[in-house]
């Protein structure tokens, strides 16, 4: 199997397991430059940094070239192009409209997958949009899952390859925060009905379970941490994941 992470621009390399693939957010507020930063300090410690482009959070074509232009210099090859989760700072407010634009020939592209659909736009806006970026895409990535039937199921779909995301060993009442904020209904309502003992909700989930119900269908997975970067290290190690 082949695990990835993704960290910000600012997370430690000394803290980072032994995984090639490294993911590196830009969210909304930040700095593409930050971004590009790291991506030339992951390089340089032998990492393949994989930077976030989010279309609304990005000002126009003119910011967008130079940060292709800055990821390019350092030696980044692949990227992950994503709608991103705010209203548009400027003209940009899908990740379609960063695909059209030819910056990233030569790159492996990542384009993003919500199995579960997305708080930011309707399922058919969505299917439309998965549709038109498929031919520019190497591979999707999805939204973090606990649900292993929508994985499944959006898997059959896709004629590319697919990237599992799952989370680091968490809490269970970490995962439903972070489930309400991505809109992840299925998975929300899966937590709830399979851990509803207070015991329970005070165990970190295993990801390992999911991980076994999904890997016939796919051998690639990314981990988001949402900062429990230590357990996930913990984790890996003592599976022999790296």
């Amino acid at each position: 199997m082949n695990f990835s992470l993704e960290i910000g621009p600012h997370t430690k390399l000394d803290t980072l397991p032994n995984l090639k693939d490294v993911y590196i957010t830009f969210l909304p507020g930040g700095d593409h430059k930050e971004t590009a930063s790291k991506a030339e300090e992951l390089i340089k410690n032998k990492f393949n940094a994989i930077p976030h482009f989010p279309a609304r959070s990005i000002q126009n074509e003119t910011q967008l070239k130079e940060y292709v232009s800055r990821c390019k210099d350092v030696g980044v090859k692949q990227v992950l192009i994503i709608g991103g989760s705010r209203e548009p700072v400027g003209n940009f407010d899908s990740s379609i409209q960063l695909l059209e634009t030819g910056f990233f020939e030569k790159m492996k592209i990542g384009i993003a997958g919500h199995p579960e659909g997305s708080p930011d736009i309707s399922d058919s806006n969505l299917e439309k949009a998965m549709k038109d970026k498929k031919p520019y895409a190497d591979y999707i990535v999805t939204q973090w899952l606990l649900d292993p039937q929508p994985i499944i199921d959006f898997i059959a779909k896709q004629t590319i390859p697919v990237h599992v995301g799952i989370t680091g060993p968490l809490k269970i009442t970490s995962l439903i925060k972070f489930a309400n904020i991505v809109g992840a209904k299925n998975s929300l309502n899966f937590l709830k009905s399979n851990f509803s003992k207070a015991l329970d909700l005070m165990k970190p989930k295993d990801p390992n379970e999911l991980i076994g119900k999904v890997k016939s269908h796919t051998e690639n997975f990314h981990i988001y941490t949402f900062g429990g970067l230590k357990e996930t290290n913990k984790w890996l190690k003592e599976n022999n994941y790296v």
